[in-house]
Parts: structure tokens; C-alpha cells; sequence
């Protein structure tokens, strides 16, 4: 950036020219649609759906409400926008509202502008510092938002009818930027009214003062459709003057559930242990989510956060880590038992319905894992493989299992199974390639692996109904 101009006559002499940033954002965005590139890099499942109205939203030039249940990625795609706008811009140097040189608004930058003329000093903002986002709460006031007289300032021997004394909020110090308000129906309807001008006129108005604030900013907000229709609170006149409403949703098919999951849950960690996932595991944690989102058990108007999958994820790794660490192993794979662990995470992450007794939510996360269990079996296997297993139990020893117990004990259980260890690795290699690929030839992996598809049978056969299955303790033993 040292070649850059420093000063305004510096600028001048460079030819630039000065650009609304709602122009910035469609010239780049235009850019990026001719030469491919996405617009929400990482995001998935929005490509036919959420993605489009955005661009379209952004070509019109609109702002925009983002409108969608927790967890649908409402506040990532807002901060993303920011990679819309142009890589640096000109502002007078010292000025709080980042002033354009060419088009000064506020008096700090007329008056500087006006004295120093040419030598006026100019300095370059880079994208990131022209992004503010402020979470809507009871407690915001239209001070903070918009401004308010500085009685400091006035202290000091500002006269209150300068406009010196006046205190900008985050609106005005947006200027030239973009403006974010999450959980709009959260404001109150008087500061929702406070927001008509911004968004019709773009001019602010303070305690009175016959100033006007020529504001270019593009303004985007964030809003639960249970605030949005359901409670009111969100004052029909703002609604009319937001360009475009977003509808954002959770990820249609459980392959992108799973990939979302994959790509922002901490699974692969520094340490002494090498767990890993296998594919039935994951998509039992995504099944898990998808059912808790059709239950009648859960309060489905707050929605169930993608969130959960990523944080149920992150624990039963930590469940296999755990086992591994006590066993002195240097690698684990995650099993059936490990999935326990979702309780801790899902807590506070599913509100059940009214109807349902408080506490009850760990008796609903086992019912809906067994279902998960169930229809991810279902998908490639079937009972009818292992009516062997059912016979052996009719007659034979119950098998204990728990995310305390060794590989080794597991399979030393079912050893006496006929040809069902045996069918382990066939097993493996049919459900995840990917996973035995990783295990290569090292027994102790393979082993862990074993053991997991041996615990995920067992498991779908007592949700199925075809083995019981008593808990308690920590260990659960299946039995006849």
C-alpha cells in the first residue's frame, strides 16, 4: 500500500473515482459470476436455494433481512459479504465516519478539506474495518445506534448548538461500509422506528439537530421467523423498506448435514490419540438432528441448531479419546457407546414442547439415537443378514458393551457368535472404503474398527426388536 496516494491532491491526480458501496458489491459480485468463484465459500446446501436471492438481492442493490430458525448459518453469510466490497478505499485521515475525500458528510472532514485543501492527509481502510454488527437486545437505544449529544464534549466548552458535540453511533460510523443488526425483532418497536429514515433516506437525525447526514451503507439484518410473524414485533412499516427477505433453511439431505459437520466440528486434534469416525457414526449424529427436527417432542418454532450436530460430534470423539487415553491406545475408533456423549451437547440445544415434563430431554435423545441408528442400518443392511446373531442370543451369552470397554473385550464376546467376526471386515470395507483405506495394516486399528461395526449391529438389532438391551452402570448388555 505504499504506493498508494497520500494526499487528496495525490488522489485526485490518480484518477480515482469514488463509488457507492452498494456498487461496489455488485461490480464485485459481478466479477466473481464471471469467473465462477462462490460467494459464500464453505457454505452448503444454499447453492438452488438461499444463494440466488442473495445475488439477486445484491444486483437490485437492496438491503437485506436474513430470515431463518438458530443455527442456518444467518450470521456467517452476513459477515461474509464483507469479501463484496472492495479491497481498500481513500478516507480523510482522522475522520470517525470514514469520509470520502471527494464527498465529505461529516463537518470534520468539510473543515479539513476545506483548510488543508490538496495536502489534506488521506489514509486507506481495508474491507474487514468496514463491517459493524451489533446484536439486537432490549437494552439498545437509539443513542447507540444512531448518536447522541456528548455532554463530555459539551464539558470541554462545545456550545450545544455546534455540531462538534453531537456523538455518532454505529449507523454513522458504518458510513462507506456495511451495517449489520442480528435478531432485529429484538429492538424495540420506537428504535425499529428510528430506522425508517436510515433505510428510506439514508440520513440520520440527533437530539433534533438540523443536521444531515448523506449516509452510504448497505444494510443488512438477521430475524427468526417465530419473532418475525408469530409475536408481532417486528413493526410492518421497517418491513416494507427492506429490499429483499432471505429465507435461509437447514441442510436438505443428511450427505450435506454430514459435510457441514465434517468441516467445522474439531474432530482432528493435536494429541497423543488418533480417533477416528466412521461414516455409520456420522451419520447417525446428522440422522439424530434430522429426526429431533420432525419430532412432536421438540419445539419446533425455535428450530434445532446445526450447532448441535457439530457439538455432538465434538464429543463423542472426546467419549473415544477418553477411552483410548485410559486404555493406553494409540488410536480408537468412535462406536455406538460413545454416542451417550450427544446428552451433554443436545442439552439447551432442543426446547421440547410444552407438553413434555422438564428433564426429559436425555430420555428423548436415546429414543431418537436409536431411530437414528435404525434408519442409517436400514440403508445398507438388513436384519435378515444376521439372523445368526439373533439365534445365537436365544441360547448363548449376553454381550456387555460400554465407552469404557477395550475393543478386544467386545470382540472376545461375540467370538463365539458363528462367522460373525469373521464378516467384521466385509462389513467395514462395504460401509466405509474410505475408513478402511485409513486402517491399512496396522491389527490394533483394525481391531477398533471391528469392534465398531460389531457394537453398530448389535445396536440396530435391538432397535429393530429383534435383541433386548438392559442399561445401567455405564454398560449396557444385550441379550435375548
Amino acid at each position: 500500500m505504499s504506493d498508494l496516494p497520500r494526499t487528496l491532491g495525490e488522489l485526485r491526480a490518480s484518477g480515482y473515482q469514488s463509488r457507492s458501496v452498494k456498487d461496489e458489491m455488485r461490480a464485485n459480485l459481478l466479477t466473481r459470476l464471471v469467473a465462477g468463484s462462490p460467494l459464500f465459500p464453505g457454505i452448503l446446501g444454499f447453492d438452488e436455494t438461499v444463494i440466488p436471492q442473495v445475488q439477486n438481492a445484491i444486483l437490485s442493490q437492496h438491503d437485506m433481512l436474513f430470515l431463518g430458525l438458530r443455527g442456518q448459518g444467518k450470521t456467517r453469510m452476513l459477515r461474509m459479504l464483507v469479501a463484496l466490497l472492495d479491497e481498500v478505499i481513500p478516507v480523510v485521515a482522522g475522520s470517525e465516519m470514514h469520509d470520502d475525500p471527494l464527498r465529505p458528510v461529516s463537518k470534520f472532514a468539510r473543515e479539513r478539506i476545506a483548510s488543508e485543501g490538496d495536502g489534506c492527509p488521506v489514509e486507506w481502510l481495508g474491507r474487514e474495518d468496514r463491517y459493524n454488527e451489533k446484536l439486537a437486545t432490549p437494552d439498545v437505544t437509539i443513542a447507540d445506534l444512531v448518536g447522541e449529544i456528548d455532554l463530555i464534549k459539551h464539558a470541554e466548552g462545545q456550545h450545544l448548538s455546534n455540531e462538534d458535540v453531537l456523538h455518532f453511533g454505529l449507523v454513522p460510523r458504518s458510513h462507506r461500509g456495511i451495517f449489520c443488526m442480528n435478531e432485529l425483532p429484538d429492538l424495540s418497536p420506537k428504535i425499529q422506528v428510528g430506522l425508517f429514515n436510515v433505510l428510506e433516506e439514508r440520513d440520520v437525525q440527533i437530539r433534533g439537530f438540523p443536521v444531515r447526514l448523506d449516509l452510504d451503507l448497505c444494510m443488512v439484518f438477521s430475524a427468526n421467523p417465530e419473532d418475525y410473524t408469530n409475536r408481532g414485533r417486528l413493526v410492518t412499516p421497517l418491513k416494507d423498506r427492506i429490499g429483499s427477505v432471505i429465507r435461509t433453511h437447514y441442510p436438505p439431505t443428511r450427505e450435506i448435514g454430514v459435510r457441514i459437520t465434517d468441516e467445522n466440528a474439531w474432530v482432528k486434534r493435536d494429541g497423543p490419540v488418533e480417533v477416528l469416525v466412521p461414516c455409520w457414526i456420522k451419520d447417525v449424529v446428522e440422522e439424530f438432528a434430522r429426526l429431533a427436527r420432525s419430532s412432536p417432542h421438540v419445539n419446533q418454532q425455535s428450530g434445532v441448531s446445526v450447532r448441535m450436530s457439530m457439538a455432538n460430534m465434538e464429543n463423542v470423539v472426546s467419549s473415544a479419546e477418553r477411552r483410548a487415553v485410559v486404555l493406553d491406545q494409540q488410536s480408537e475408533v468412535v462406536r455406538v457407546s460413545d454416542l451417550m456423549a450427544v446428552r451433554a451437547s443436545s442439552r439447551g440445544k432442543m426446547e421440547l414442547t410444552m407438553s413434555e415434563e422438564p428433564g426429559e430431554e436425555d430420555g428423548l435423545v436415546a429414543r431418537l439415537i436409536g431411530e437414528a441408528v435404525r434408519n442409517v442400518f436400514d440403508l445398507g443392511l438388513s436384519t435378515r443378514q444376521f439372523r445368526d446373531v439373533v439365534e445365537y442370543f436365544e441360547t448363548g451369552a449376553p454381550v456387555s458393551v460400554g465407552d469404557a470397554a477395550s475393543a478386544d473385550d467386545l470382540l472376545g464376546q461375540v467370538a463365539t457368535i458363528p462367522g460373525f467376526v469373521e464378516r467384521l471386515d466385509e462389513l467395514v470395507v462395504q460401509a466405509d472404503p474410505e475408513l478402511h483405506e485409513r486402517l491399512g495394516s496396522d491389527e490394533t486399528r483394525r481391531q477398533s474398527a471391528r469392534a465398531s461395526m460389531a457394537e453398530f449391529v448389535l445396536e440396530a438389532l435391538h432397535c429393530h426388536n429383534r435383541l433386548n438391551k438392559v442399561s445401567g452402570s455405564g454398560m449396557s448388555q444385550y441379550e435375548s
